[in-house]
């Protein structure tokens, strides 16, 4: 079960990044930084309000990256 669950993950992450071929530049900063902080909130908390916090925290700072 744990190795469906692997794939399916991987999968996800692969139709999500794929889907970034028609963003500009900071637009997909903020997808992957956002997609990384909900995986890092979830990693680190184990719980859904984690990975919820993370995903937003991600986002603004995958946004805030590339601003001049």
């Amino acid at each position: 079960m744990k190795a469906t669950t692997k794939y399916v993950g991987l999968i996800c992450i692969v139709a999500g990044l794929a889907g970034c071929g028609g963003m500009d530049v900071r637009d997909r900063d903020t997808v992957i930084g956002a997609g990384v902080g909900t995986a890092a909130g979830a990693a680190l908390t184990g719980d859904v309000g984690g990975a919820v916090v993370g995903g937003v925290v991600g986002g603004v700072v995958g946004n805030q990256v590339g601003k001049h």
